[in-house]
């Protein structure tokens, strides 16, 4: 069963574990619309756009972690998905606000924390949240970059929605090359 689509459509970028990857950015959870913020994952650092800019290389940071990520296994996910999918056939399914996920910047100088929104309306996979966590590590490690995630857009551009194992699979590919 197909999960409910991302908040934007897949020509303009695709979901891939916790990231929001296109041609323009690689991003924690969904890009939002200003005034809201955004964490753009960069080659040099992450930056948070939106009322509070701030932005950080990757060697000064200690950690960069995610809290308050939706996780369900794959059968609660198919469940809430055709709930809601029999909801919106009676005519009484209501849109939901995406999750507000927290990103917390572990710096020299302190903890930001900041909210991303997540880019499954369902949730991600354990699996998924658990390869996305072992990549952001990898980052603030210095043994990888965001680049992997723009070098697959460039080569790839998928045309429709990664279903969770697909994601799973790029995930664990950006974990390889790294």
């Amino acid at each position: 069963m197909e999960e409910t689509p991302p908040l934007h459509p897949a020509e303009d970028g695709a979901t891939v574990g916790l990231f929001w990857v296109s041609a323009d950015a690689v991003y924690m959870g969904a890009p939002a619309t200003a005034p809201a913020p955004n964490m753009v994952l960069r080659t040099a650092g992450p930056r948070v756009t939106g009322p509070h800019p701030r932005e950080w290389t990757w060697s000064d940071l200690a950690g960069l972690e995610i809290t308050e990520v939706p996780t369900r296994s794959a059968p609660q996910r198919w469940a809430t998905h055709a709930a809601s999918f029999v909801a919106a056939a009676l005519d009484a399914w209501v849109p939901s606000s995406p999750t507000e996920m927290t990103v917390s910047v572990i710096a020299p100088d302190g903890t930001y924390r900041t909210p991303v929104y997540s880019s499954v309306s369902v949730a991600y996979s354990p699996r998924e949240v658990a390869l996305s966590r072992r990549l952001l590590s990898d980052f603030t490690q210095g043994t990888a970059t965001p680049a992997v995630m723009t070098e697959w857009w460039e080569q790839t551009r998928p045309t429709k929605i990664l279903r969770s194992r697909e994601r799973e699979a790029v995930l664990e590919l950006w974990l390889t090359r790294a």
